[in-house]
Order: structure tokens, then sequence, then C-alpha cells
């Protein structure tokens, strides 16, 4: 069984230079996470204001001695959005997250990181991308255990499965963020820093459904696999990724620590993430092959894969 890496992906949300500088300033000298992601992945129009900020993130990170891999923009849309993701892979000293294709071609033939959002579902697909010079690959949120277990048995590439956090799900073109204030992308105003944790966004009869940040859809719930890490274990992941959100996420990293290297139980693991994130539904139902929403709890839950 492979040793357990705890991982913090990308920050997904629009927050202030100043917030995301404390942030991985706390993440460095407190969270007990190996390898961080930095880099704007949802809307390059975000990325010239937080460039300052995650290049001194990275160097305190560094010095921390935490692993840095930087991230790609996920939807790749102009050749301005092409030449800039080239520049990243050209220059990233260091792993880079690829998580468009145009990041993939830009990589081939060099050690990188295959993220979720790249389309990966079987174990050809997975030598495929290893051939290119994947060294890991994030599945997409929504794959479930049994072919986690399979892409994992195949032996390709490592796996990083994301246990904590809203999943990602689409990505358009279209700012639904901008377009709800009134506005159109080109002049959002970056309206999407209104909402460091996701814009909610429910059913006509008041039920939560989903979040909305920029042009990405988000799950409405933090998925919270903390009773499969076992299982994910067992598998043969050991990479497990925590995606920022607005809670304390050094606390959150210790729960999943103190977990991972048996100090805690998973229940009381649970118990101590829902004081940590009290008004976060939890959702677990992509890894039973359910809806994603739900939430499956350790009773009910089928035997482990």
């Amino acid at each position: 069984m492979p040793s357990a890496r705890l991982t913090l992906g990308p920050l997904l949300f629009n927050w202030p230079a100043a917030r995301v500088r404390d942030f991985y300033a706390r993440i460095a000298d407190d969270a007990p996470v190996d390898i961080v992601y930095l880099g704007e992945v949802v809307c390059a129009k975000r990325a010239p204001a937080l460039a300052a900020a995650l290049a001194e993130a990275a160097a305190r990170l560094a010095a921390a001695g935490k692993q840095v891999v930087f991230s790609t923009l996920a939807l790749v849309m102009s050749e301005a959005e092409l030449d800039a993701t080239r520049a990243l892979c050209d220059a990233a000293d260091g792993l880079v997250e690829a998580n468009d294709m145009a990041a993939v071609s830009f990589l081939a033939g060099r050690p990188h990181i295959v993220g979720p959002y790249i389309n990966l579902y079987n174990e050809d697909g997975l030598r495929v991308l290893a051939a290119n010079g994947a060294v890991r690959a994030v599945p997409p949120v929504e794959l479930p255990a049994a072919a986690t277990a399979k892409l994992a048995a195949c032996a390709a590439a490592p796996l990083e499965v994301q246990i904590f956090g809203r999943q990602p799900l689409a990505l358009s073109a279209r700012c639904y963020h901008a377009r709800h204030h009134g506005l159109h992308r080109d002049g959002c105003q970056y309206v999407c820093a209104e909402d460091p944790d996701g814009l909610a966004v429910t059913t006509l009869d008041g039920a939560s459904f989903l979040a909305v940040n920029g042009t990405q859809t988000l799950s409405a719930g933090y998925v919270n696999l903390i009773h499969q890490l076992p299982a994910l274990r067992a598998m043969g992941v050991g990479d497990f990724r925590l995606s920022p959100q607005d809670v304390d996420m050094v606390a959150v990293a210790r729960v999943f620590r103190d977990v991972l290297d048996d100090r805690e139980s998973p229940a009381a693991g649970e118990s101590a993430l829902r004081r940590l994130a009290p008004t976060a539904d939890f959702c677990n139902g992509f890894y039973f092959d359910r809806a994603g929403a739900d939430w499956i709890a350790p009773g009910d839950a089928p035997p482990p894969v």
C-alpha cells in the first residue's frame, strides 16, 4: 500500500490577492499537506490580478518543504489563452497540471500531471496519457469506485482522488455569474469575487442544486470521502486532494491527516468536518455510482470495491 499524501488543489474561487497571500502563508506554515497546486484554472481574466500573489505563495510553500505544482487553465478559448498556456508549460519550474488537452500537447515527453478536467475514464486512456509523460492523474470526480479501482490496478500512472470540497462539474464559454448580475463576460466587473465559496443555485422549489463560480459549475455540496479512505488506499491510491473552500482549510487538512495516519477514526473525522463546515452539505454519491449529490452513510454503503 502506498504512503498517503495530502494535496491541496488549485484555488477555484476569485479571492482578493491579499487573502490569497494570507491563505497560502498559513498553508505553508501550518497545514499537513505535501503538495500544493497553484494557478488560475477557471477564468483567464482573473490571472493577472493574482500573478504576484501566486509567485510569492510558490516561493513560501517551497521554502516550507511543500511540493508546488502549477495548474493550467481548464478551458482554452482564444489564441491569447493558448499562448499563456504554452508559456506556463514552458516556464514552470516544476511539475505542471494539465487541465486542457492543449496543455497535454505542450507537455508531451515531459513529466506532468493530468488534472480532473481531462476526460479520463478507462485504462487505455490512462496508458496513452502516461506514455505522453503523465506521472500522476486526477480522475474526473464523477468516476465511481469500481472504475477508479480499475484505473489504479492498471498501474500506468498513480492516481490522485479528490476527497473534499465542491466538485467541478462543467465549464462554459459564457459566464453565468456575470449574467446573474445583468452583465456580459467582457464587462463582468469580476462579480464572482462576491461569492468566495461559489454562488448557490436552487431549484424552483428552493432545493439546493448547484453552485456557480464564474464560468464554472460546481456541486452544491462538498464531496467528503473520509469514510472511503481505507478503500481508496486498498485500491492503490496514494494521493488525496482537498479543494480549497471558504472554511479553515488548515483544520480540514489536519482532520484528514489524522484519519489517514490512524490517529482518528473516520467517524470522528466526519464529526470534526461537520463542525468546521456547518453550513455545507456533504456528498459522496459519485463514489457509489449514485447521484453525485447523495450522501451514503457508512451503515448504508455497499461493501468496498
